[in-house]
């Protein structure tokens, strides 16, 4: 359970055809790596050269000791309200003790074995708090990227920031927008056009060249920070007194509970596309001690970054030697070419961060939920709203109770009573003695070696979607066909459903079918509610031998490989 993924990739062999791969995978990572941390570093309030040893530190720690194959840790674009409010309070050092405290408590839920729980929060919550925070991103980059003069502080509220942003119109600055439109529209011709170019960096270089060649009088990170130190901090323990560790306790305890989520959360993406399974614990353990090893070098806030690990896992890194690396080529940055960061606009850094805000609003998510149930739109909504006019922590608090309740909703209007002739306890009986319906599946059904059939029972709700994905995923002989028995589920809610269509989703990428028997008509809608547009739809049979008869059919259709 605490086997860093390092000794298991090593003890499967490692070879050097496996460290080209993670090198390659390692530099694409850090290519997208180096603009984002110090993106986020300048929107929380801190210097951006303290982004770039989170990452460094931070990111070589994670790989070294976690618990996923690919996850990429580092500054995270959710830590940038509770980073910039701990900032704002308790000043930097309280930012740096929060983090050394927050890394204990992370190491301390992975020991006791409660990493297994954080996969317990709903779906509705994690993507109503991660649309909430998006949005709260970009209102924070609006200035940087109109170049706009504020007559004081910027409001921290977002209703305050945002009348205090209109009320600075007047002082927008043309070469500030213009660079920033600029590093926009780069971003997304790159992406359209050649999606596997380093989209980011190639953008805020371009613009870097176009502020310094028009002489444009526009902030840079030269200007405002006096660029970013050519070597790494000496580490020394955070600052340390009883009035400040009681002052920053709520916010280490925020950072814990958002650092746990979101790394996890990061860790089940990296497994949904590479197949593998992580191990949620220990992956705990490894954000603490990357927390506590960041904090002493001067970092703050170190999490699983959903984006890179993506990036990481496409790139086609096969072990944490690929983190460790992009970890390394980030440290060659800062050494060599620390003085080119000077010249960076911040305007072309804003236009990062609204990018990468519009991408983590998983708008399809959002719709998907809002159209699938009352309860479900409910969560979202009400995790959404207090993420914007609360804070993070209440949202997900709030959110999360609400689930709850409304699950318990659920699952009371679930249980029948049968009365009448019926008995309402009945005494056992043999295998051979049960009614037609109950009888196991017959050898007809079972012993095509191409076709796996199996039954899920029971309420499929997010606390099961998990379990359920990982026996999914567990099938040691891969089959070309699945035919998944859903009659006997009385219930279905959204994280069931994403991981029904995940399953479906990589069993295509696999070449195998998916067929889904039995299921309700409330199941299938569901179900095709999460079903991405572009994905070919679901297939459905009325029963198990019908399922068997199709998926039969359509192997037997398929053009021989």
């Amino acid at each position: 359970m605490f086997t860093p993924k390092l000794v298991t990739a090593f003890r499967e062999g490692y070879g050097l055809p496996a460290l080209k791969a993670d090198a390659v995978a390692g530099l694409t990572v850090a290519i997208v790596a180096l603009p984002l941390s110090m993106a986020i570093a300048i929107a929380s309030g801190v210097s951006p050269d303290r982004g770039l040893t989170t990452a460094i530190v931070g990111g070589f720690l994670v790989s070294l000791f976690g618990g996923s194959r690919f996850q990429i840790g580092g500054p995270a674009g959710a830590f940038i309200l509770l980073v910039a409010a701990t900032v704002a309070v308790h000043g930097i050092e309280g930012l740096i003790l929060a983090t050394f405290l927050s890394g204990l408590m992370l190491a301390a839920l992975g020991a006791l074995r409660l990493g297994t729980f954080i996969k317990y929060i709903p779906y509705p919550v994690t993507v109503g708090f991660t649309a909430g925070i998006a949005v709260v991103i970009a209102a924070t980059q609006l200035k940087e990227f109109m170049g706009l003069t504020l007559g004081g502080p910027e409001p921290g509220e977002l209703v305050e920031k945002l009348f205090a942003l209109a009320k600075a119109l007047p002082t927008l600055d043309p070469p500030t927008l213009a660079i920033a439109l600029l590093t926009l529209a780069l971003i997304a011709l790159v992406r359209r056009f050649r999606p596997h170019w380093p989209s980011l960096l190639i953008a805020v270089a371009a613009a870097s060249i176009a502020a310094t060649a028009a002489g444009l009088d526009i902030a840079t990170i030269g200007s405002r920070f006096g660029g970013i130190p050519s070597s790494l901090p000496m580490p020394r323990l955070p600052v340390f007194s009883l009035d400040l560790l009681v002052a920053v306790l709520p916010a280490a305890v925020s950072f814990a509970l958002l650092g746990a989520i979101e790394s996890l959360l990061s860790a089940v993406v990296a497994d949904s596309m590479s197949g593998r399974r992580h191990r949620s614990n220990c992956e705990l353990v490894a954000q603490g001690i990357a927390n506590v090893g960041s904090s002493l070098f001067g970092g703050f806030c170190v999490t699983g970054t959903i984006a890179r690990t993506a990036t990481n896992v496409r790139a086609g890194a096969r072990s944490p030697v690929a983190g460790m690396l992009h970890a390394a080529f980030l440290l060659v940055f800062v050494l060599v070419a620390a003085p080119l960061a000077a010249y960076v606009p911040l305007a072309a850094l804003a236009a990062v961060l609204l990018f990468v805000a519009w991408n983590m609003a998983e708008r399809h998510e959002v719709f998907s939920l809002l159209r699938s149930s009352r309860g479900d739109a409910l969560v979202l909504t009400v995790t959404f709203l207090l993420v914007i006019f609360r804070d993070l922590t209440t949202g997900i608090v709030v959110g999360f109770s609400l689930g709850a309740l409304l699950f318990l909703h659920r699952m009371a209007g679930a249980v029948t009573v049968e009365g009448g002739h019926a008995p309402l306890v009945e005494a056992d009986r043999a295998d051979g003695d049960r009614e037609p319906g109950e009888a196991p599946y017959g050898e007809g059904l079972v012993s095509d070696p191409e076709i796996f059939v199996c039954r899920i029972s029971g309420a499929f709700f997010f606390a099961a979607a998990g379990s359920v994905g990982a026996v999914l995923d567990r099938i040691a002989e891969r089959p070309r066909a699945f035919v998944l028995d859903m009659a006997e589920v009385p219930f279905l809610d959204s994280s069931a459903a994403a991981t029904i269509v995940g399953f479906d989703r990589k069993a295509r990428r696999d070449g195998a079918i998916v067929v889904i028997a039995g299921a309700g008509e409330a199941t299938r809608r569901l179900l095709s509610v999460h079903q991405e547009k572009t994905a070919p739809p679901l297939r459905f049979s009325a029963s198990v031998a019908e399922a068997v008869a199709a998926a039969r059919a359509a192997l037997d259709a398929a053009p021989a490989s």
